[in-house]
């Protein structure tokens, strides 16, 4: 039985190498190409109306400004795509940035100052993640919770005062190495990185099986509990990244949790192709979906319509993409 499923495994490659690369494409990354297309076209349509839109430093904010969303939406799209949600994530990043601008000012090591983010990310989700996995509580309701400890926590001891004065050294998201903001470099190189970890490496692969079908993973000897928290692990990392190209963006940190973000991430992540339901997506789509919320946020500002039009936007793409995905879930006839 082995050597019939190595062959016909080995036909089913040779067969995907034979079509044209562009037919491979739009089979593997469909999603991710129509994204593509549609910041192309934004960036194409927008800058004829508006030259201005294709200025250096308004790309800059487009690309730069919103990396840290991008990074945070591949641990999300992680989480998702094994069958679970985090909506505590921007309640997570506000603390971490606080307390990374904190440990700057009071004249810790810059890499103290840095480190500290994702130390602490990977342990608050490690709790999130053990209670999801082994205390079998809905992902829902352990991050709902969460949320609610991390705003009224923050709230509570820092009163929302702004951090500042923060020393030239530890802004890393102000660096551009060879010649390139440094939020771009890392989202570009994390999101690849954690791509090709899914796509070729077991552990990675299991995350889908574990998604799609936990009873079938089981059956196949894949610890679903073991997955599930290594992936909220993970996720905290990713979340603690992102707190750093976040909180060294400005001169200033205001201690308070960024309006909306854990909705911007999850939805970067849905709309990048990521299925709601679990098992299937890619972290490509999700960085891609996240700089098109960034690039139709700056179109509606150049063409002189009301930003607040971007989350009626984005809603009405969850709701298209939702319902594509289910369509797609239909079983056929």
């Amino acid at each position: 039985m082995a050597i019939v499923h190595d062959s016909s495994a080995v036909t089913v490659r040779k067969h995907q190498r034979s079509r044209p690369l562009f037919a491979r494409l739009l089979s593997d990354y469909g999603q991710e190409c129509v994204i593509v297309a549609a910041i192309l076209l934004l960036l194409l349509i927008v800058g004829l109306y508006n030259p201005r839109f294709l200025s250096a430093s308004n790309l800059n904010t487009i690309f730069a400004g919103n990396a840290y969303i991008a990074v945070a939406a591949i641990g999300m799209a992680m989480v998702i795509i094994t069958g679970h949600i985090d909506v505590s994530v921007g309640a997570l990043i506000g603390v971490l940035a606080t307390i990374s601008g904190t440990l700057a000012v009071s004249g810790y090591p810059v890499w103290v100052a840095w480190g500290a983010p994702v130390v602490l990310g990977m342990a608050v989700n490690c709790v999130v993640g053990w209670l999801v996995a082994y205390a079998r509580i809905p992902s829902i309701v352990v991050t709902l919770g969460m949320m609610s400890i991390l705003r009224g926590g923050l709230i509570s001891i820092t009163g929302g005062t702004w951090i500042s004065g923060l020393p030239k050294e530890f802004m890393i998201a102000q660096w551009k190495p060879f010649g390139l903001p440094f939020p771009i470099i890392a989202m570009v190189v994390l999101t690849l990185i954690a791509a090709w970890w899914m796509r070729n490496f077991p552990f990675g692969r299991s995350l889908y099986a574990v998604g799609g079908n936990p009873e079938a993973a089981r059956a196949t000897g894949i610890s679903s509990e073991r997955r599930v928290l290594a992936v909220f692990v993970i996720h905290g990392a990713f979340a603690g990244i992102a707190t750093i190209l976040f909180a060294t963006q400005l001169q200033v940190i205001q201690s308070t949790v960024p309006p909306n973000l854990e909705l911007t991430i999850i939805t970067a992540a849905v709309i990048g192709g990521v299925s709601i339901l679990g098992g299937s997506g890619t972290v490509i789509g999700s960085t891609l979906a996240a700089i098109l919320f960034a690039t139709i946020g700056s179109a509606l500002i150049f063409v002189n319509v009301s930003a607040y039009w971007l989350r009626a936007v984005i809603g009405g793409l969850i709701l298209i993409t939702v319902l594509a995905d289910m369509i797609r879930r239909r079983p056929k006839k």
